[in-house]
């Protein structure tokens, strides 16, 4: 059988600078498509964001994803929420949009280093050769 995990994605150490420096790649790539959902009319202000914490998650751990998710905020507050570029107080529902994204962020960011923890078990262990499964009893 194969093993589970990310084959030829390489992997980075949780709290190393260099999982620090993708997480500020990774939000201003983001951001960079984000600008181009908006320049073609999309409303959803954190749409490209929340699929890259999660890459971002899996690849570099979630004290990357979580700074990243943590700049990602100020980002789009200044960038996308009208007036653009310029930092307004918050409406109502944009206030929500972004307590929104922190939720999903949280939630994005769990998966994503239950993945990563999976992963490294799949990779260090491997599938047993027995033909038993965990799941049946043998009793």
């Amino acid at each position: 059988m194969r093993r589970a995990g990310l084959v030829g994605v390489p992997r980075v150490r949780p709290w190393s600078w260099q999982a620090f420096l993708l997480g500020f790649v990774v939000v201003a790539v983001s951001a960079a498509i984000q600008g181009a959902c908006v320049a073609l009319g999309a409303k959803l202000y954190f749409a490209a964001f929340l699929p890259s914490l999660f890459v971002l998650g899996v690849v570099a751990g979630a004290p990357a994803a979580m700074f990243a998710a943590l700049l990602t905020i100020p980002v789009v507050w200044w960038a996308f929420i009208p007036p653009f570029f310029e930092f307004t107080p918050l409406s109502s529902a944009n206030a929500d949009s972004i307590n929104l994204f922190c939720l999903l962020a949280v939630l994005v960011i769990g998966l994503a280093d239950l993945c990563r923890a999976s992963m490294t078990i799949n990779s260090c262990r491997g599938l047993k050769a027995s033909g038993e499964s965990p799941a049946t009893n043998s009793q």
